[in-house]
């Protein structure tokens, strides 16, 4: 019986990533995020509501810095308007942080949207 060779499929022509080079990619990338994190950190965002009278101050790490209610929309007879604008404002806050956070990973995810990366 004679014998059958074996042909082995060459690797497919193109570029290759080496392992060192992919993972010094990923080190980059990592590097990259927590860049971007510590920036995030450092911003501040400020929403104003009921046209001035209630404006809030969030940190990116999701704090509220400072909030200042002009004090002719404090009525005694009303608090929960104030209330409700309170809340407004702190709302509006953090979702400029979360917008900021998003705009800022979709660089690093491709627009992926990937829960829990940030």
């Amino acid at each position: 019986m004679g014998r059958r060779k074996i042909k082995r499929k060459k690797a497919p022509a193109g570029p290759r990533m080496s392992q060192a080079g992919m993972l010094q990619q990923l080190q980059s990338l990592q590097e990259d995020m927590l860049k971007a994190q510590e920036e995030l950190a450092t911003m501040v965002f400020t929403a104003t509501v009921g046209g001035g009278a209630v404006t809030a101050v969030v940190t990116g790490e999701r704090r509220v810095q400072s909030l200042t209610i002009a004090p002719e929309v404090v009525d005694p007879e009303d608090v929960e308007m104030l209330q409700d604008l309170v809340i407004a404002a702190v709302n509006e806050g953090l979702e400029q942080v979360d917008r900021a956070v998003t705009e800022r990973m979709a660089a690093f995810t491709g627009g992926l949207g990937i829960p829990g990366l940030l």
